[in-house]
Parts: C-alpha cells; structure tokens; sequence
C-alpha cells in the first residue's frame, strides 16, 4: 500500500517516514506541489495526505489539478481550522481533513477509511444492498428496510440517502449534495437540504435528536456513519 505525503514540514515527513512503514505503508515525499504531482503519476498511490500550505503553490490548486484526471483519495492535512477552509477543500475533491496537530491513531483511521470505500463504495452496481446496523438499502428494487419493517421514502429522500451511502463515513458539503441532488443551480438554497435532511432522519433515526447514522458535520455537510 503505497501513500503520497505532499508536505513541506520536514518534522511531520520525518514521523511518518519512521512509523507508516511499520504498519504495512510505503511512504512516498514530496515537499512542494510541483514535485507532488510528478510522483503522484510516477507512482500511482493509493491515497495522497496533502497539506495545504505549500511553499510554491496552495494546496487546493493541487486537489482541482489532481480531481481533473484521477480519483485517488485525498486527505487533507492543514493547520487551517476554519470551516470555509474546509468546506472548500471537500467542494474541491478533498476526501478527507485532518487538522494539525494530529493524532497519528486519528491519521491511521482516517486512512483506512478512505481505503476501505476507495475500490467498493457502498451502493456500486455490483454491490446493490447496503448493510449497517439495523439498515437495509435494496438499490435494484429501491427499498429501504428498517428493523425489517419497510420504509417509504420519497424520490428525493431516496436520492440523498443514497448520495449519502455511496460516500459512506466520508463527509459530503452542503454544496456537493445540493448540487447531486437537485443540481448546480441550486447550491446556494440549503434550506432544502435541511429539510429533507429533518425528514429522513425522522424516518430512519431511532433518535433523530441524536442520530445513529445521518450526522452532521457542523458548518460543513453532512456523513452516513457506518455501525
């Protein structure tokens, strides 16, 4: 398993250059984004960590670069803390983002995670039921069980659940979903995706105050949660 650190702090370089090997990761560096996207396609790894403040360009022109040819997944690592600047590296392609300073465990969850759902994502063609907990999705006949008592949900309820499961445990900005589900023009109107947000989980949700699976990413969108 091959990961891109793009990453200019030669501290965070040397740490993971020391540990990652030991959990299975062949590490490759780059220091600037020039450099990153060259080894990028020399290499062709299974997930890129990028950080954003690189001395020769920013970090999101290198995520608008990269989606323009490649899905491989991204995380973003960044000392920007601030919702906007996440919401926009996610907008951008970003799969993930982690703030500095970080948790190697969290780092080595979030990397698993994005690998788990890079090759199978749930409610792909050739996997068409979605499992977790006491939820059952049937994508070929569009039935959603709960529980094993059915639940009807509406055409537009069943397209953001679904946009949900096929990024399982990755978060999906308010303007990705807005535009999936009722297209480009509609990015800026997020009061209907809380609506249809409110609806689902009161259908879905045991609690919909504290919700098992649709959760909310303050300021940012929303994630299923895999149980």
């Amino acid at each position: 398993m091959t990961a891109l650190l793009i990453e200019d702090e030669k501290e965070i370089r040397r740490l993971l250059r020391r540990v990652l090997p030991n959990y299975g990761y062949r590490l490759v560096e780059a220091a600037t984004g020039r450099d990153g996207l060259e080894k990028l396609t020399e290499n062709m790894p299974d997930f890129v960590l990028l950080d954003l403040g690189l001395p020769d360009c920013d970090g999101m022109e290198i995520i608008r670069k990269m989606r323009k040819w490649t899905s491989v997944p991204i995380i973003v690592l960044s000392a920007r803390d601030r919702e906007q600047v996440k919401v926009k590296s996610l907008d951008n392609g970003a799969d993930d983002y982690l703030t500095k300073p970080f948790s190697l465990n969290e780092l080595l969850a979030r990397m698993r995670r994005v690998i788990r759902y890079r090759d199978n994502p749930p409610g792909k063609s050739n996997n068409p039921v979605f499992v977790t907990g006491d939820l059952k999705v049937d994508f070929s006949r569009r039935l959603i069980f709960l529980s094993n008592k059915e639940v009807h949900l509406s055409r537009i309820e069943f397209k953001l659940l679904a946009a949900l499961i096929r990024s399982a445990e990755r978060v999906l900005t308010h303007r990705q979903l807005l535009s999936e589900i009722w297209g480009p023009l509609y990015t800026e109107e997020s009061q209907y995706l809380r609506v249809y947000m409110r609806q689902l989980r009161h259908k879905l949700e045991v609690n919909p105050a504290n919700p098992r699976y649709l959760i909310t990413e303050m300021g940012v969108g929303y994630r299923l949660r895999v149980v």
